[in-house]
């Protein structure tokens, strides 16, 4: 090589990639294999998600049922939630606090910031499951309900209480002492709020508190562990649901349903980091014909994903510097194995991590068919690593799979 002086940075601070074990977990080594593949492509954020309705993942020693009940599910939706077909056996598994600080560490020497996600006030009946008394108990029996076994939008969620409150101080303690991040994400998206409508509980609590509705009672939930966070020198955020009835003040906001989340908490003054699900949820489909395994979503092609901009043109300079930067998502309910999260991460996460590094804002500006040419010798580099990534051709034949799991299924996303 000639002789020559490099000078680069990242354009951002945040360069992400979310990971959920919830819905199918994930063992140690392959968290631990993919924090590799995330230093080979420059990617310092591990947002981990390790709660949710269909399984708790983190080993939490003052509430043992929570991983000695909430990890396991009787079974398992098999594709898309319109998906007639289940596998019928036990899933679950969840990750000791040795496992975790071994995660922090290996993820620490790759330059690699990891931050937990511990999923409230709804996607939460793995926990309430474990714990019936965090639920709206006097709306519905929560002793009859199990670790979900499907896909959607889940009804039931935490009740607003004391009780549930100090439990989840507890749990967060124990995050605290195995996650160094600035950040701690409490998720806060998705909560229905219709067993509040009806919990005279609930409503006890609105009337206490002077609010206006059942936005405002969830916006007071996320205040609450705002301010937890805070006095102990940490930094809440969540998806932009947080927004609703009021931002917790110091609150950063991840920006998952388009821009509009995301504009309006940097108007505000808040942090935030650009997701959303029609550019970066790496868990929809890459092609519009019947060939991708399981074929929800919106079409999101690699090119799609290459000429994605995270800072949306509305804001003023000012304004955008709240933007952290962005991550890409991938959701699991349909990434049953190591070979399916790759196929559904790459190459589209290469190309969302040049977007992340570069320091061309203008997705006009932006060589696609440069990249496609660099991505020749990018595939052997993956070859090697052992990643099972989407071919430029189509997929492999052993990831066809005939019948239900092989139709496009038209209409929006699954949800979280």
């Amino acid at each position: 090589m000639p002789y020559l002086t490099i000078e680069d940075a990242p354009r951002f601070r945040w360069r992400g990639l979310m990971l959920d074990v919830a819905r199918h977990f994930m063992p140690k080594e392959g968290v631990l294999r993919y924090l590799d593949l995330m230093a080979a492509h420059k990617l310092n954020v591990f947002h981990f998600h390790l709660t949710d309705d269909q399984g708790w993942r983190i080993e939490i020693q003052r509430h043992p049922r929570l991983t000695e009940i909430g990890s396991w599910r009787a079974r398992t939706k098999t594709g898309h939630r319109a998906s007639p077909l289940w596998e019928e056996k036990p899933h679950g598994g969840y990750y000791t606090r040795d496992d975790i600080r071994e995660i922090v560490a290996y993820a620490a020497e790759r330059h690699i910031t990891v931050v937990p996600e511990i999923d409230v006030p709804g996607h939460s009946q793995a926990a309430i499951a474990a714990y019936p008394e965090l639920g709206n108990t006097d709306v519905i029996d929560t002793t009859a309900l199990s670790v979900w076994d499907t896909w959607g939008i889940n009804p039931n969620v935490l009740a607003p209480t004391d009780n549930t409150l100090r439990f989840y101080e507890g749990v967060f303690e124990e995050v605290l002492e195995l996650f160094p991040s600035e950040f701690v994400h409490v998720g806060g998206d998705e909560c229905p709020k219709d067993q509040w409508r009806r919990s005279k509980t609930a409503q006890a609590r609105i009337r206490e508190l002077g609010l206006a509705d059942e936005d405002e009672l969830q916006s007071w939930f996320i205040g609450h562990f705002d301010s937890w966070l805070a006095a102990r020198g940490r930094r809440l955020i969540g998806w932009d649901e947080i927004l609703e009835g009021g931002l917790a003040e110091g609150a950063a906001v991840s920006s998952w349903r388009g821009y509009a989340g995301g504009i309006a908490a940097a108007r505000a003054g808040h942090d935030v980091v650009m997701c959303p699900e029609q550019q970066v949820y790496l868990d929809h489909r890459q092609d519009p014909g019947p060939e991708e395994p399981v074929p929800i979503g919106w079409v999101r092609t690699l090119e799609d994903v290459y000429r994605f901009e995270p800072v949306p043109p509305e804001l003023t300079p000012d304004e955008a510097r709240h933007v952290l930067g962005t991550q890409a998502n991938l959701w699991t309910e349909v990434m049953e194995d190591h070979a399916r999260v790759d196929y559904q991460a790459f190459p589209r996460l290469a190309a969302f991590a040049e977007v992340a590094w570069s320091a061309l804002p203008d997705p006009a500006e932006r060589d696609f068919d440069g990249f496609q040419r660099r991505m020749t010798a990018h595939y052997r580099r993956l070859d090697a690593l052992g990643v099972a990534y989407r071919p430029p051709t189509g997929p492999l034949p052993w990831q066809r799979r005939p019948g239900v799991l092989g139709r496009p299924i038209d209409g929006p996303p699954p949800s979280r």
